[in-house]
């Protein structure tokens, strides 16, 4: 009787599971990119509100400085300095902020919040850089 077809696309609810926060990250992943106004784009702002609902509820960051989380985050995911410079688009600077020799920018920040899924907030915290009596703040 009813000849409309069924939408194949998954119906998202609270993540709850470490299957369902994998599920949801593999679909972001699959729509990141997906062109703003579009069904997908509003899937990928529910995914990406969702997924960092769960993160906080489960995810326990180490207190450390945000240079030596921003290593943890990349052998999580299995990233290279090359990675980042990659996304921020500037190997030699990388090398410096991941050696203690540069502070982090805020393009950084920004960038790296995303990437590697580190909330902001954690980011601007104050660090000490080599051959530097001044935290960085």
């Amino acid at each position: 009787m009813n000849s409309i077809k069924m939408s194949t696309k998954p119906q998202w609810f609270l993540i709850e599971t470490e299957q369902e926060y994998n599920a949801a990250i593999v679909r972001y992943e699959e729509i990141k990119r997906a062109s703003k106004g579009s069904a997908e784009h509003k899937e990928k702002l529910l995914l990406v509100h969702l997924i960092s609902e769960y993160e906080k509820s489960i995810v326990e960051l180490p207190e450390v400085d945000p240079v030596e989380l921003i290593k943890i985050r990349m052998e999580d995911f299995g990233y290279k300095s090359a990675d980042l410079a990659k996304e921020y688009g500037d190997k030699g600077t990388i090398s410096k902020v991941l050696s203690y020799k540069q502070a982090l920018s805020l393009t950084m920040i920004r960038k790296f919040s995303e990437m590697l899924r580190i909330p902001a907030e954690s980011l601007i915290k104050p660090y000490e850089l080599k051959n530097s009596a001044a935290a960085i703040s």
